[in-house]
Order: C-alpha cells, then structure tokens, then sequence
C-alpha cells in the first residue's frame, strides 16, 4: 500500500498529506523525525493524523488527571485506525493563576489556533477542565479551521463536610464570610477545607467550569453525555475512547467547528444556559466565540432568548445539589431531551447528528434535580439579565438567580473605591461608613483596569456588615465573579472605567438605581455634571510596555464584545502553512 492509498474516496484530502505523503526532502524529514520516536513507517501510509491537545498541568489541579483521558483518547483512535499525536497547550488554573486566568485566555486561544494550523493534523480532540481551558480550545478550534471535539475532564465528586454535601465556590465564599463573621471557627474552616475536594476534575457547582462543559455539549462539540460524568467514573474514559474514535471519522471532512456553531446552536446554548443556572462567564465566553466565527451575537440575546426558559436545574449556587447528582439523574441530555420542543432541530453536531436527535429518548432519573418545565426551580425570565442605563450604556449583567430578590430594586448612596486594593484595606474597619442601603461600587477591575477582568465582582462584605446579620448588599463592578459565587452583584460594566466609562465618574454619595425588572442602571447625577467629572477623568495606569500584556492592552475589547483581541475575530483558515525545507 503507498503512502496515499488510504485517503477514503470522496473525502477532502487530508492536511497531514501535505506533510507526510511528500516523496521528497520534506516528507523524508517529517517521517524520519517521528520515527526516533519509535512510530513506525504504518502510520505513514495515509491514516489520519489526530492531534490530541492537553491542558494538562500540574499547576492546573482541575486539569491534573487530563493524561488519563489523553491515552483513552488514543486507545479510541488507534481503535479506528488513526495517527494520535499529543501536544500540550497553555493550561490556565483559576486556583492559582494571578492576576486572573482572564488575562491569559485569549493567549492561550492564540497558540492552539496556531499549534493545529502549523502541524500535520487532520482532527483535533483537545483535552480541557479548569474554567478558561474549555474557551480558550473552542476559540483556537474555531479559528484554526479543522475538525475538532472539545473533551472535558468532568467534575469532582461532591464534597463532604459533617454529614452534609458542600460544594466548590458556593460554600468557600460562605464558609469564608462566617469565619469573618465569626460563626465559624478556623478549626471547623480548616476541617472544611481537607474535606471539600475528595477527587480529580473541576469544580462540581454550576460554576464556569461545569457551565461551559454543558454549553460544548450544547453546542455541538462534545460527544453526547460528556459534560456531567464525574472526573472519576470510568464511563468518562470509555467517552473519552469514543471521542479518539470520533475523531478519525471526522478527519478530512467538512464538519469543521464552522458548521457546527452556528447562530442557532448559540441559541441553543443561550437556552440551555438558562434552564442550567449557568455562570455569567458564559456571555464572555460565547460572545469572544461567536466573534471567532463571524456568527451574528449580541449582548442583549444573552438576556431576550435566556428569559424564555426557567431554571430548571436544581444546582448551587442557584439551588442544592452538585454536578454528581445532576449526572446521576440524567445529565444534559435529558435536559435536553426536556426542552427538544424549545431548540432548534437543524444544528449538526460532532456525531453527525442534531443535538435534539442525539438526545432522543434520554431519560430525567430524579426530577428534584432536573425540574419539569412546570414546576421549575425559579420562573423565566429569573436567569442572567442585561442591565443598561448611564452607568453601562453598552451594558452590565446580573445573575438573578444568585441575588437576593429584595435588592433587584434599590436605589441607595455609592460607597466608591478606585481599586480591589483600597476596598480590602478598609473592609475590617468596624467604623466604616456603609449599611445595607449602601451601592458598593469597586472600579479599575475589567478588561484593561486590573488588566484581566478578574472574579473579584462579589467582594466580601464589610465585616461591619456581616457582624449586624447582613449577608448581602449591591455590589457594582467592571469585574466578573466566579460561576459558583451568588449575590446582588452587577458585573461587566461596559465601557470599563480604566476607558473612561460612566463607571469612573461615580462619586462616593452618588445615588444609583438598580432596577433590574426595567433592566436599567443609572447614577442620578445630570448630564452636564457627568460631563464635567468626564473633563478631569485621568486614566488609572499606564498601559504595559513589554510581553503578553502590552499586547492584551492595546488590542483587548470590552465585555459586551466578548474581551477577545480585535485581530482574532472572524477570521478562519485551515490551510497547511509553506514548506519549511
């Protein structure tokens, strides 16, 4: 058999050709280096090449368990005959990572993008978990132009903490707010700690982690039942064999990520995203994607499609159970399976199929967890809501699901402070001038201000505060917060104050309205005094003068477009780079 007997008749002809199937000096050195390696001349006979991207790291312990599933992933493609190659990417751990992993998904977007373009890869299956791995692949994926299946490394089993399940993100900012309250003991909140996180994978809350793992699958990247399956369960690896094998099906054909998103599988995801509880990361994340592809989003869709649909899922930080008991009573798609007469039919997916056909005849196994539509966990139009008004004339959004219902109408005094930093300075301050009517308003934390947008848009409250029994209070940011946080907290104020937005002209005293069933935020200040603060505005840091940050800063966009770089958006192109000899 030569080297290009194997292409299938009919299929477009396979990258990986360009590189291995050359007769010449080319060829010769592409095939001879791999064969140092220890691959031999069989998998150069025109078998698909199947790349295999992994998030893997050390420092990402969400992601620490990822070369498991790397080698069940090459069990399922040398199972179908393929070519696996692994390759690493950037790995972002949000535990860990500073200033935020925000900063830095963007770059690692950029270098899968270009690993899959300048590589022999006819397929990819990129391995991911922690909150920003999972966008970051789906946004180099759909840049790069290949076919690819996003693979998630599934959720940790539950916590378990005195009799009770806990869950990641929900409980630490609660548990954290009553050792400062004093409720809890540092002996109890050090017991706490050794006791929540009992296995490999991702936070088990509805938190960004497992919010974009439900919303690949929605999209259509993800083999059927990937997103809910514990870290541990070892039906994970047997989805992970199925991916490999997908994945050499897939090569030389036209299922790109192109196909697959398209403006109505973003609806789906935007529905699904409703009825799951998903995290407000998830408007970034889907808009940066859909910037990627060219597809047609905006901001307000996120807010118009998602109030049709009640929660329906029955998670924290919007309900009681976890990731476990959600994949034990069906998972997304039986959820799906729910919702088929709210969904576009005529999205294809990795499998070749719809999403509502390969869900078809998926079974709900606890309806505590997963709510009927007529008994939902919150009502529509309860989800993430898009706020506008003269403190975000390009918008904000709040999760209302997360919020005490008696603040989504307030109007009280601003309480401002010009960074994180100068907040937590004083938050201890028993004498701190603030009480449960206060808007407390932290600027200088989105895009450009921090730089990064990181999860500091539920900030603690003043222990002054927390000491009288308060344990919420309207918080207004440029910052995100983590999926698995909740408050009354408005997030992503666009334009940023670090741009001049009407953020950076709100003074301490100010009274704000917060009306979130009119969907408005104003500061009631007039026009002509708004415009004389604008006058004196100074921006507060000088932009970065070296590496990945002076590019970040003068290329990032705002929260409504999704904070990608404006010269990554809508622009695909698969083809194999020049030769390099």
């Amino acid at each position: 058999m030569t080297v290009n007997d194997r292409q299938p008749a009919g299929a477009n002809p396979l990258r990986s050709r360009a590189w291995f199937g050359d007769g010449g000096k080319n060829g010769f050195i592409a095939r001879h280096s791999l064969r140092a390696m220890g691959r031999g001349g069989h998998n150069f006979d025109g078998r698909p090449v199947i790349g295999i991207c992994n998030t893997y790291s050390e420092l990402t312990p969400c992601n620490g368990h990822l070369q498991i599933l790397a080698d069940a992933v090459k069990r399922g493609v040398l199972q179908a005959g393929g070519f696996p190659l692994e390759f690493p990417a950037m790995s972002l751990g949000e535990p860990i990572m500073r200033p935020t992993t925000m900063l830095y998904r963007n770059l690692a977007a950029m270098e899968i993008e270009e690993q899959i373009r300048a590589n022999p890869l006819d397929a990819v299956v990129l391995l991911t978990g922690c909150d920003k791995t999972t966008p970051a692949a789906l946004m180099g994926a759909a840049s790069a132009g290949v076919p690819a299946l996003v693979f998630t490394g599934g959720p940790t089993l539950n916590g378990r903490f005195r009799g009770r399940a806990v869950g990641s993100g929900t409980d630490v900012w609660r548990m954290t707010e009553e050792l400062r309250a004093g409720t809890v003991t540092q002996e109890e909140f050090t017991e706490f700690e050794t006791a929540l996180t009992r296995s490999a994978g991702h936070c088990m809350t509805m938190g960004t982690a497992s919010t974009m793992a439900c919303l690949t699958e929605a999209l259509g990247m993800m083999v059927p039942g990937g997103s809910g399956l514990p870290a541990v369960d070892s039906r994970r690896g047997t989805l992970a064999e199925e991916t490999g094998m997908r994945a050499v099906e897939l090569a030389g054909s036209d299922l790109t990520p192109q196909r697959i998103m398209t403006r109505a599988a973003f609806e789906n995801a935007i529905r699904i995203n409703a009825a799951i509880g998903g995290s407000t990361n998830a408007v970034l994340h889907l808009l940066a994607l859909a910037g990627r592809l060219g597809v047609p989003l905006a901001l307000d869709d996120f807010d118009r499609l998602g109030a049709e649909l009640p929660l329906l899922i029955d998670l924290m930080p919007s309900g009681r159970f976890l990731m476990e008991e959600f994949a034990y009573a069906g998972g997304l798609p039986a959820l799906i399976n729910d919702l088929r007469d709210h969904l576009h039919h005529d999205t294809v997916t990795v499998t070749g199929r719809s999403l509502v056909d390969n869900c078809a005849g998926a079974e709900v196994h606890d309806r505590e967890v997963i709510r009927p539509l007529d008994r939902p966990v919150q009502p529509a139009g309860t989800g993430t809501a898009v706020l506008r008004g003269n403190l975000a004339p390009d918008g904000a959004v709040i999760k209302q699901s997360a919020a005490d219902p008696k603040l989504l109408s307030h109007t009280g005094p601003a309480l401002v402070f010009d960074s994180l930093e100068d907040y937590l300075a004083v938050a201890e301050d028993p004498d701190l001038d603030i009480t449960a009517d206060t808007v407390l308003v932290v600027r200088n934390t989105g895009p450009r201000g921090y730089p990064g947008m990181p999860e500091v848009g539920n900030v603690q409250l003043p222990k002054k505060l927390l000491d009288a029994g308060v344990r919420d209070l309207v918080r207004i940011s440029d910052a995100r917060m983590s999926g698995t946080a909740y408050g009354t907290c408005v997030l992503h104020v666009a334009p940023e104050a670090a741009v001049g937005g009407p953020l950076a002209l709100v003074r301490t005293g100010d009274s704000v309205r917060l009306d979130v069933p009119a969907r408005r935020l104003d500061v009631l200040v007039g026009d002509d005094e708004l415009e004389r603060r604008r006058a004196a505005w100074q921006p507060p840091r000088a932009p970065a003068e070296r590496g990945w940050s002076y590019l970040y800063d003068r290329h990032v966009t705002q929260a409504d477009t999704g904070v990608d770089l404006d010269f990554l958006r809508g622009a695909t192109d698969s083809t194999p780079p020049r030769q390099a000899f």
